[in-house]
C-alpha cells in the first residue's frame, strides 16, 4: 500500500475542509465541525484541538470529537511537554505508538484505551497557532497518507482559529476600552471638559486612555496615559494602571509622588509593559493645577492674553522603565480665567514623514481659549482631517470658565 495521499482520500478531505455550507457558519461551528469530521475521514476514535496560550506557554484543549472530556477538564499541556507539547514544539508531525505516563502527561489518553497518536501543529504564517492530534483505541499505524491528510485539516482549523481569536481579541478590546474611558465628564461649575478617542487605522484599539475624576476637598483628578504597544495586551495593561492610579490619588496629594508608586507598582506587577502618563490635579477654585508627566509630552495651555505654549514641564521616565525609585517632579501651572489645556497622546502630533515638532506647532496653533468642545473639534480637524490616523488618540481639553465662588 502506498504512503502517497490517494485522489480519492484527498479529495475527500478537501471537500471536508472547503465544503461551501461551511462559510455559511460561523467561527465556532466551522472549527466544532472539522474536528467532529476527522474521526470518520482518518479512521480513528478521538480527534482534539488545543490552542496555544502565548501567555502561559502551553496548549489548552478547546474542541474535542470521542475524547470531550479533555475541553470538560480544562486540559493544558505545557509546550515542550508530553505529546502535544512535542509537536508545538518541533512544529511538525509526531506519531508515538505507546501511550502511557512515559509518553504523554494527560492521564486521560491512557486511561481511555488510546494506543497509538498522531499529532500535527496549526500553523498560520508559521506562527502557532495550536496543535491536532488523533487517536485510536486498536492497533494503527499512521502512514505519511494519514499526516498529510491531518495537516490539511489542521491548516485550515489553523486559519479558523486565527480568525476568531483575532475577532474575539478585537471584540473584547473594544468592549474594555469603551468600559474604562469615562462615559460622562466631569461639569463641575467653573470649568468645561471634552474629549475624543480614536483608535489607530493601522494598530486598532490599543493603551491610550484620558480620566477625570472627583478628589477629596472638591479636587479634580485628570489623567492621559499611553502604553506602548497595542492590542489586547496594551488595553489591559491600561486597564490595570488606570485603576492603580486612581487608588494611590486617594492616598497621596502631590501628583509625582501618585507617579512614583504607579511606577514601583508597574516595575514589579507588569515587567516587560512600559507607558508614559500625565496626571494633574486641579485645586477646588480652579485656579492653578499641579502636574507631573512620566515620559509623556507635556499639554499646551492657551490663555486670553497670551498664544498657545507648551507647558514648560521636565518629563521624568516613563511608568515602567525601571530605572527610578526616587521622587517625581511636580510642578504648580496657573490657570487664569478662560485658560485652555489640552492633554493629549502621541498619535495625534507624529506622523512617520514628519517631525514631531511640526506636529506640535500645529497642534499649538489649534489650541485657542475657546469653548472646550469647540477647541476638541477643531483640533482633530487641523491635525487628523480626512487622513484616517496610523496610531490611536486621545485628546482631553480643559476650560476654566470663571473662579469659584
Amino acid at each position: 500500500m502506498s504512503d502517497l495521499p490517494g485522489a480519492e482520500d484527498r479529495l475527500r478531505v478537501l471537500e471536508a475542509v472547503t465544503d461551501s455550507a461551511l462559510a455559511r457558519l460561523d467561527l465556532d461551528k466551522v472549527i466544532s465541525t472539522l474536528v467532529a469530521q476527522v474521526p470518520d475521514l482518518l479512521g480513528v476514535d478521538t480527534a482534539t484541538m488545543l490552542l496555544y496560550d502565548r501567555g502561559g506557554d502551553q496548549l489548552i484543549a478547546t474542541t474535542a470529537a470521542g475524547l470531550e472530556e479533555e475541553v470538560w477538564q480544562g486540559v493544558h499541556v505545557s509546550v515542550g511537554m508530553g505529546f502535544a507539547g512535542r509537536v508545538a514544539l518541533r512544529r511538525e508531525p509526531v506519531v508515538i505508538d505507546r501511550v502511557d505516563e512515559s509518553t504523554v502527561v494527560n492521564p486521560l489518553l491512557w486511561q481511555k484505551g488510546i494506543q497509538v497518536l498522531l499529532g500535527v501543529p496549526m500553523l498560520v504564517h508559521d506562527e502557532l497557532v495550536g496543535v491536532l492530534h488523533v487517536g485510536s483505541k486498536t492497533p494503527h499505524r499512521f502512514t505519511h497518507h494519514d499526516v498529510t491528510l491531518l495537516q490539511l485539516v489542521a491548516d485550515r482549523l489553523a486559519l479558523a482559529a486565527h480568525m476568531q481569536a483575532a475577532t474575539a481579541e478585537r471584540a473584547a478590546l473594544t468592549a474594555l476600552q469603551h468600559s474604562l474611558l469615562p462615559t460622562h465628564l466631569p461639569s463641575p461649575p467653573g470649568l468645561e471638559f471634552a474629549a475624543r478617542y480614536v483608535p489607530g487605522a493601522g494598530t486598532g484599539v490599543g493603551g491610550d486612555w484620558y480620566d477625570v475624576f472627583d478628589l477629596p476637598g472638591e479636587r479634580l483628578g485628570v489623567v492621559i496615559g499611553d502604553v506602548v504597544g497595542s492590542g489586547l495586551p496594551a488595553g489591559i495593561v491600561m486597564g490595570r494602571l488606570r485603576s492603580a492610579l486612581r487608588a494611590y490619588a486617594l492616598d497621596y496629594d502631590d501628583p509625582g509622588e501618585v507617579l512614583r508608586r504607579l511606577d514601583r507598582k508597574a516595575s514589579h506587577f507588569e515587567q516587560g509593559a512600559m507607558a508614559t502618563i500625565g496626571y494633574a490635579v486641579v485645586e477646588a477654585d480652579h485656579q492653578r493645577m499641579r502636574l507631573s508627566l512620566a515620559g509623556h509630552l507635556p499639554p499646551v495651555l492657551a490663555t486670553p492674553d497670551h498664544p498657545a505654549r507648551l507647558l514648560d514641564v521636565r518629563p521624568d521616565p516613563p511608568i515602567g522603565f525601571g530605572l527610578h525609585p526616587g521622587p517625581r517632579a511636580s510642578v504648580t501651572v496657573e490657570l487664569p480665567a478662560g485658560a485652555v489645556l489640552a492633554f493629549y497622546t502621541d498619535g495625534l502630533v507624529e506622523r512617520r514623514d514628519r517631525v514631531l515638532d511640526d506636529g506640535l506647532a500645529r497642534l499649538r496653533a489649534a489650541v485657542t481659549p475657546d469653548a472646550a468642545i469647540t477647541v476638541c473639534a477643531h483640533v482633530m480637524a487641523v491635525l487628523i482631517g480626512t487622513d484616517p490616523p496610523q496610531d490611536d488618540i486621545a485628546l482631553l481639553v480643559v476650560r476654566r470658565t470663571e473662579n469659584v465662588a
